[in-house]
């Protein structure tokens, strides 16, 4: 797994062991930043059940700002850690070791890109989408990585769908909150 392009373009990631952890496929991320591309510069990115890290790298190779980093695992924390130190990105990130949902719920927010890949058949998307009123900028983005029988709503928790396409076994829907009314 390597970031697809930007500062830290062709820098291999490591990866979580095992069949706890499902990467997202490059297929599927270069799909996801080709519809998110002209919203990253200057974003300010949570990167939910992250795993490896690699969705919020891959933004911060990209020039978002900032990205919060949220695992329950141990393990995925240290990873990500080891990634963010190799591409040198540690002073635009921050990493914690804490339940998803858990952090959502404490979150002062002020996110525009929110990642979510929590394990697939376990309701944690659906329970994610529904804690992230408040906590979004205007226009923000919320890209939904799961699997492909999930069929969620096209406004849910007032986010509207911007896009959703389906590869193989995963499925990815993109949010977007309303932007205020004064910057339309």
């Amino acid at each position: 797994m390597r970031v697809i392009t930007g500062k830290c373009r062709g820098k291999k990631l490591k990866t979580l062991e095992g069949l706890d952890t499902r990467p997202t496929t490059d297929m599927v991320k270069e799909a996801v930043f080709s519809v998110i591309q002209f919203d990253i510069a200057g974003a300010s990115v949570l990167d939910l059940f992250a795993g490896s890290g690699q969705m919020g790298i891959e933004a911060l190779s990209r020039e978002a700002s900032h990205c919060v980093f949220v695992d329950s695992n141990p393990e995925a924390v240290k990873i990500i850690k080891q990634n963010l130190n190799d591409c040198k990105l540690m002073n635009e990130s921050r990493v914690l070791g804490m339940e998803s949902i858990e952090y959502l719920k404490v979150s002062k927010g002020g996110f525009d890109i929110v990642f979510l890949d929590p394990p697939y058949r376990s309701g944690l998307v659906q329970q994610a989408l529904g804690l992230l009123s408040g906590k979004l900028n205007s226009g923000a983005l919320v890209v939904c990585e799961h699997e492909k029988e999930l069929e969620l709503s096209d406004d849910f928790e007032g986010l509207v769908l911007r896009k959703r396409y389906k590869y193989g076994k995963t499925a990815v829907t993109v949010f977007a909150a309303p932007a205020k009314e004064d910057e339309i």
